[in-house]
């Protein structure tokens, strides 16, 4: 770090990137280390201008619990901590902790005292996002209480003597009000660290990490079409040249006619000078998913299958030593990331095989989220119509269909899903949504259809808003365009009776049914 930026600690967070991303926001450099390598003289070698304490899933009091060597309070560093980080820093110092008689989880209005160094100029009523079932009950000595809500007596505290503060909500996601300038607040008033870190100079850092690490190697890219491969072709082709070759692996799992699109954007016909290969492997996948109904064993299935063809196509290509993925921060953190809690496994990260012919796996987009490698993707000069292409995950279709997989299920669904963004598109609702789609329950339900009794499946809609895809609510969609495409899917598609619309939010949901 040579002396500039911030040093997050993480233990074991579902947000650490998260911060990390809004630190970068301010324009300044910032890095991750788990809290088992956060050792005082790690920190003092590294000399950081503030230290941010991330959350976590365990409780501070238990035996074994993460933790740092209480001096880090000693090094002169500003430190913020952050919902278990917060009761931590109490903890070391001679607050106490208890578990909470009502857990707080999503929006919580939080009362905040008008002269908070930390939390100023913010409603003096703001609404923040909680998720924690412990809390400060008392704050350590020298600390004054800056926040309260109505069941957490400690919703924020600072010791500005000693540069330390503390806030049990989540001020990192966007759904707490002034949460960025909280952080801001932090990083430039209190830290004063300069805001000079920008994303060109992470592109030109990835080009020469992937030129060290392959060498005169090649790489194998797995490339899906999407937004985060697509970026990923980018940024290694300008580290590599010629050296990549794109392998499009068609599960029968996509959507309706997007196997066509994608070969016509980066096949031979295309205007990118790619070694594009499609590789048809419908059956096989079909085949391998059989009966298969739990959702993190229908994801291992697709991510060994999706690896095993790339290992055949690397024969053909004489064996490229490199296996290259847009795998992207919310994909690893969700699979579990060093001490964090397994969401769910992403078939590029949790659901590969222990065991590969490649000799490394090549992700250089795994520290950034959707909107940072959209913004990477106009710094390469990728067209916007690619940039802004909506999300659509590698495993496809087989996390939207609850239940076991077959291709009667997949041509269901993708119907249903290409209704849906059709009429979402007419009504003009395309470019406000951050993801939308069609999905199958294992649900069937009871209907009527021409005056006959049927038996048929459920379909079920969702549609989000989030800047990062780490927290997201549900999109207010007019009820006329859904009733639209609850006409259309039930006259149009078969064996549908029955349309729900999903208006969970993230959490306590994932963006993705499964």
């Amino acid at each position: 770090m040579n002396g500039k930026g911030i040093l997050i600690i993480d233990f074991g967070g579902q947000y650490d990137q998260l911060i990390a991303r809004r630190v970068r926001e301010c324009g300044v450099y910032s890095e991750i280390i788990d809290y088992d390598r956060a050792e005082l003289a790690r920190i003092m070698e590294l000399a950081p201008e503030g230290l941010i304490f991330t959350g976590g899933p365990r409780s501070v009091y238990e035996a074994g619990a993460p933790s740092v060597d209480p001096g880090v309070f000693d090094l002169g560093i500003p430190v913020l901590g952050i919902c278990y980080g917060a009761q931590l820093m109490a903890y070391l110092l001679g607050g106490s902790i208890e578990h909470a008689p009502l857990s707080e989880y999503g929006r919580t209005s939080v009362s905040v005292e008008e002269d908070s160094e930390l939390l100023r100029d913010a409603d003096r009523l703001n609404t923040c996002w909680m998720s924690h079932t412990d809390y400060i009950s008392s704050a350590p000595e020298g600390f004054r209480i800056t926040a309260r809500s109505g069941s957490c007596p400690v919703a924020a505290m600072e010791d500005t003597g000693r540069r330390l503060y503390a806030v049990q909500f989540h001020p990192e996601v966007s759904h707490t009000d002034h949460g960025s300038e909280f952080i801001g607040r932090f990083v430039s008033g209190i830290c004063g660290c300069a805001r000079d870190w920008k994303m060109d100079s992470f592109a030109e850092e990835q080009i020469e990490k992937i030129r060290e690490k392959v060498g005169d190697g090649r790489v194998l890219l797995a490339l899906s079409g999407g937004v985060d491969s697509s970026v990923a072709a980018a940024l290694l082709s300008r580290a590599i040249g010629s050296r990549l070759s794109c392998v499009f692996v068609d599960h029968g799992l996509m959507r309706k006619g997007e196997a066509d699109e994608i070969e016509a954007v980066f096949g031979k016909d295309g205007p990118y000078d790619l070694d594009f290969r499609r590789v048809d492997a419908s059956e096989r996948f079909f085949s391998q998913l059989t009966g298969v109904s739990e959702p993190e064993a229908k994801r291992r299935i697709i991510g060994e299958q999706f690896i095993r063809v790339f290992e055949e196509e690397a024969e053909l290509l004489g064996k490229p030593e490199f296996l290259a993925q847009g795998t992207i921060y919310p994909d690893v953190i969700e699979s579990g990331r060093g001490k964090s809690a397994v969401i769910k496994s992403h078939h590029n990260v949790g659901g590969l095989p222990e065991r590969m012919r490649f000799r490394a796996i090549i992700e250089p987009l795994s520290t950034l989220f959707k909107d940072e490698v959209r913004q990477l993707g106009r710094e390469l000069g990728l067209p916007e119509s690619l940039v802004s292409r909506q999300p659509f995950p590698g495993p496809g279709l087989g996390v939207r269909i609850v239940g076991a997989v077959t291709p009667e299920k997949a041509g269901i669904v993708r119907e249903a899903d290409a209704i849906f963004r059709e009429e979402i598109k007419k009504a003009g609702l395309d470019g406000s949504i951050s993801q939308y789609y069609a999905a199958l329950t294992n649900t069937k339900t009871v209907g009527v259809k021409g005056d006959f009794r049927t038996y048929e499946y459920a379909v079920a809609l969702r549609a989000v808003i989030t800047s990062d895809f780490m927290t997201a609510a549900a999109a207010d969609i007019p009820w006329e365009v859904l009733q639209r495409v609850m006409t259309r899917i039930v006259n149009e598609v078969g064996n549908v009776n029955r349309v729900f619309y999903d208006i969970t939010s993230k959490p306590p949901g994932t963006v993705e049914i499964q």
